[in-house]
């Protein structure tokens, strides 16, 4: 039985999940996915649904029949979280960079009302709105950190002249006047400039889902309310709080902290900025508006305005406004911004043309065949989008040690201020507090939160670039372990298409004659062989002539008659039914060409055999070096091909491949890819066909070839735009830079708490003297998510 299930953020969610349904009595077993989100039930008998649900009660997740439920995509499910609620205008998408709940979608920015993280935005169109909210946001925040640094340096440069002799200051008002000063100058800073850490804090400690705001919350909260009872009722604290007859305050030490979390706060929203550019960048390619050629009128209309079926007109200089077909003229079109090409590619009637890609020096007549969504610009955006929002398998790690870091730290803090007030001696109890805080706010995981998240959005938006388009965050994860590629033939190796390669004339037949012989045969025939050879014929000038009753022999080839003969064109079998036999020289070249792997078709009068054309599937020019370097990068390459075992072995011993097995039916690639993966390889398929798709989606990662079937695509977690593979090599080097780059981000998220807190409980205090500052505390956590930030955005000047 299969369920959907809601509410789950992350993988641990789904193991929680997967627990509690595993206690349904009758249940046997249970498997539940945090990407699909769904669950798989087995049970000795039917089990209500109700009763399932019962057992996640107390919990935010729940569970569905699937088949009551409507799938929606992400685009659907962007309009309708675009839906304006009462108090907010239609601004935007937001989602939770945490993932709280799951791909839930906002249709206001704000904060997450689970863990109180800022809320993210969705690029969803070039519109003139597009960008505004996030600049709207970004300003918002800079304006409150120049209030807050406006009214925290006050506070500290009075609270720093305490350590000056003669304090000038104090000539001006006693020490308690400008206590009352520092009051003042807090209360915009905690209540205004900065109270949504408090708001966050809070909201973190009711959901119990911990992170960086709890111990904010609570580190700053505290240092000011002691202040500010402190201020109010000195005297009923005791006399080691006290330093010339007042009780120390630290004012300055919140308000600092808290401004220099809100720094780091404007930083990560310009990081998120910077890391969204490549979807802005993909969005803005798409034109506004197009040309509509309607009843002999061109009309200019909102590209959203184009139907299926539209004509449309495309100027020189012009982006192409959707996806389609040239009806009338010729061009070259810089594809440059999809494939990653920089040469303009010839396009004449029949061409396929894109979004987004920039017109050459031509006009011309396109046929709408793709609009909206449907067109490769938009699924391309929405591919990086759902990449840059997934969460890698390690991430679970970071999601694990933040689970139990936060408890942890309060009770570090708890006992630091117990230890302290028991062997702290003099002004024991003022040291507990100070350390105690120290401890809650540089042991502060916001680092942790952004080390995955940054370096997967960085690389996600990289590999677009590069026509790289990664489905997911596992998928670019588990990429840099691969260390066998299985790879198709027809449409990955090779071109995918029939391609004359050699022609032979017999007898007195000169070339010219064979080449308007063939022109004319062919020029009817819809048979991709045909086709193959009336393009050829026509590329060297063929001349038409007026052949009559032409006729197609089914699986053998067609006939037709001229000036008195039947000329043949097609396989053996046919040229044996009119009684015409190879022989000699004939035969050895026809062999000669079979051997290398070609199709063999051969022409004919009706008296003998006057020539014979090989056909291949000709090797991509970049396979061999692509190959050559995937070998280098310590990959092994297998290939598995429904092509017979000649062709086969000719291709293989072309590109230097040992390792190939030929006639492979669909099931039969896959029931390999999982002998592979029982000897315990990480393998990778690539593929452009049907039937390539079950073996895609059994493999530890799929890699569509972008010229090949929508199904191959939707089975891959990874799509090469240009079906070149090259891309894989790209993709393997991009998906290891990615991953070392994490590594580096969680050993700098961690090296700051692993060696900061015991310092800020004081551990140096008894050989050195030395305490932490809770200041000098904030410093160090907010530099910690400066150097994950820095690392995760180095990922943009990587060379592929």
């Amino acid at each position: 039985m299969e369920y959907t299930v809601e509410g789950m953020g992350c993988s641990g969610c789904a193991t929680t999940v997967q627990n509690k349904l595993a206690t349904v009595q009758g249940v046997t077993a249970v498997s539940v996915s945090f990407d699909t989100k769904k669950a798989i039930i087995e049970a000795e008998t039917e089990i209500p649904l109700e009763i399932l649900q019962k057992a996640l009660e107390g919990t935010h997740y729940s569970i569905g029949d699937p088949s009551n439920l409507e799938k929606k995509d992400h685009k659907e499910s962007i309009t309708i979280a675009n839906t304006p609620t009462e108090g907010h205008s239609k601004i935007g998408v937001f989602y939770c960079p945490m993932h709280c709940e799951g791909d839930k979608t906002y249709n206001h920015p704000g904060d997450c009302p689970v863990c109180g993280m800022d809320l993210v935005e969705v690029p969803t169109s070039s519109s003139e709105q597009e960008g505004k909210t996030e600049d709207i946001k970004r300003t918002k925040l800079r304006k409150h950190f120049w209030g807050a640094v406006a009214f925290t340096l006050p506070i500290f440069i009075i609270a720093m002249s305490g350590m000056w002799h003669n304090n000038p200051l104090y000539r001006l008002m006693p020490v308690k006047g400008w206590n009352w000063v520092q009051f003042a100058l807090s209360v915009p800073v905690v209540f205004y400039f900065c109270n949504i850490f408090f708001i966050r804090a809070w909201r973190s400690i009711k959901t119990l889902r911990f992170n960086m705001f709890t111990l904010i919350g609570i580190g700053a909260g505290v240092a000011w309310g002691f202040s500010v009872i402190a201020l109010l009722v000195p005297d009923m604290f005791p006399e080691q709080f006290k330093e010339h007859g007042n009780v120390h305050l630290y004012f300055e030490a919140a308000t600092v902290i808290l401004t220099l979390v809100l720094l780091g706060q404007v930083m990560e929203a310009d990081a998120h900025n910077k890391t969204q550019g490549a979807i802005k960048l993909l969005l803005n390619l798409a034109p506004n508006k197009a040309t509509k050629i309607t009843h002999n009128n061109e009309v200019e209309v909102p590209v959203e305005d184009v139907v299926i079926g539209d004509l449309l007109r495309v100027k020189p200089g012009e982006k192409i406004p959707v996806d389609g077909v040239i009806t009338e003229g010729v061009t070259t079109i810089d594809e440059s911004m999809i494939t990653g090409e920089p040469i303009p590619v010839d396009k004449e009637v029949g061409s396929q043309v894109s979004a987004g890609t920039l017109n050459g020096s031509h006009t011309f007549v396109m046929r709408a065949e793709k609009v909206g969504r449907d067109t490769l610009l938009s699924q391309i955006v929405q591919l990086v989008q759902e990449a840059s929002n997934s969460r890698a398998p390690i991430q679970q790690l970071a999601d694990r040690i933040a689970a139990y870091f936060v408890p942890i730290v309060i009770g570090i803090s708890a006992l630091t201020f117990v230890l302290w007030i028991i062997f702290g001696g003099e002004n024991a109890y003022v040291y507990a507090l100070l350390n105690a805080v120290a401890v809650l706010i540089i042991a502060c995981p916001c680092a942790l939160g952004l080390a995955t998240p940054m370096s997967v959005m960085v690389g996600v938006g990289k590999g677009a670039q590069h026509g790289i388009l990664i489905k997911n965050a596992e998928a670019l994860e588990v990429m840099s372990q691969v260390d066998t590629l299985v790879i198709d033939k027809t449409g990955t190796l090779t071109e995918g298409k029939p391609t004359v390669s050699d022609i032979y004339t017999f007898g007195n037949t000169t070339e010219k004659e064979l080449l308007n012989i063939l022109y004319n045969l062919n020029r009817y025939s819809e048979h991709p062989l045909a086709k193959a050879t009336n393009a050829y014929t026509k590329a060297l000038d063929a001349t038409p002539l007026p052949f009559t009753e032409f006729q197609s022999v089914a699986g053998k080839g067609v006939k037709a008659n001229y000036e008195k003969k039947t000329y043949y064109f097609g396989n053996e079998q046919l040229l044996k039914e009119v009684g015409i036999t190879i022989l000699g020289e004939i035969e050895e070249k026809v062999n000669a060409m079979r051997q290398e792997g070609k199709t063999v078709s051969l022409v004919a009068d009706n008296e003998t055999i006057i020539g014979a054309v090989g056909i291949a599937d000709r090797v991509k020019s970049t396979t061999i070096e692509a190959l050559s370097e995937l070998h280098n990068l310590g990959v092994e390459i297998v290939m598995l091909t429904g092509d017979n075992a000649l062709t086969a072995a000719a291709v293989a011993k072309e590109i230097g491949l040992d390792n190939y097995k030929a006639a492979m039916l669909p099931q039969q690639k896959q029931e390999e890819i999982t002998r592979l993966q029982s000897e315990g390889k990480i393998v990778a398929m690539a593929g452009d066909g049907m039937n390539d798709a079950p073996a895609l989606a059994k493999a530890n990662v799929g890699i569509a070839m972008g010229t090949g079937t929508d199904i191959a695509i939707e089975s891959a977690g990874i799509t090469l735009v240009k079906g070149d593979l090259k891309g894989i090599v790209k993709a393997k080097k991009l998906s290891y830079a990615v991953m070392k780059n994490i590594r580096q981000n969680l050993f700098f998220a961690l090296v700051y708490n692993t060696v900061g807190i015991p310092i800020a409980a004081g551990v140096l205090y008894p050989i050195f003297g030395i305490l932490l500052s809770p200041m000098i505390g904030a410093l160090a956590m907010s530099f910690s998510s400066v150097s994950v930030i820095s690392n995760a955005l180095r990922l943009r000047r990587l060379k592929l």
